[in-house]
């Protein structure tokens, strides 16, 4: 059952202190606090080890899974014990295949990648589009684990 504006008013998006550049969310809908978070960038408050969002730009993404895999593996690891976890890319997977990145990956690496976190992790990955896109979508995905789990 959907919780009304007010009830979920009540909620909070807890933002990690790390993210540098916080999404900004509809506060008729949810408070956004920042505070360390065990995993991932954004959390739901009263879940914060359970239920997280990691969101990455495509540079970021493609520069974490071609360079960086060591340390974003064991973040996966950690998400992967969550109730609900997924990782948020602000771009399609059509800017991936025309290779809109830095870098020299090959589009099918990084799709390769993503498709590893899916079955290697049971974690999705969704391409969102853009960035604003990108954050509607977590928002809705955090409140959504909220009602379905509330305390």
């Amino acid at each position: 059952m959907p919780l009304s504006r007010s009830e979920e008013s009540a909620a909070a998006i807890v933002i990690d202190t790390r993210e540098q550049e916080p999404y900004s969310f509809d506060t008729r809908l949810a408070a956004a606090v920042r505070r360390a978070l065990p995993a991932g960038d954004y959390s739901i408050e009263g879940f914060e080890g359970e239920v997280a969002v990691e969101r990455k730009s495509l540079d970021d993404f493609v520069g974490t899974v071609v360079h960086a895999r060591t340390r974003f593996r064991r973040e996966l690891r950690v998400l992967a014990g969550y109730r609900a976890a997924c990782v948020v890319v602000e771009a399609s997977v059509a800017d991936v295949l025309q290779q809109r990145y830095r870098g020299d990956a090959h589009p099918n690496a990084v799709i390769g990648s993503a498709l590893s976190i899916i079955l290697d992790y049971r974690i999705p990955v969704f391409f969102c589009g853009t960035r604003q896109a990108a954050c509607q979508f977590t928002q809705a995905y955090l409140l959504a684990a909220r009602r379905r789990w509330k305390r």
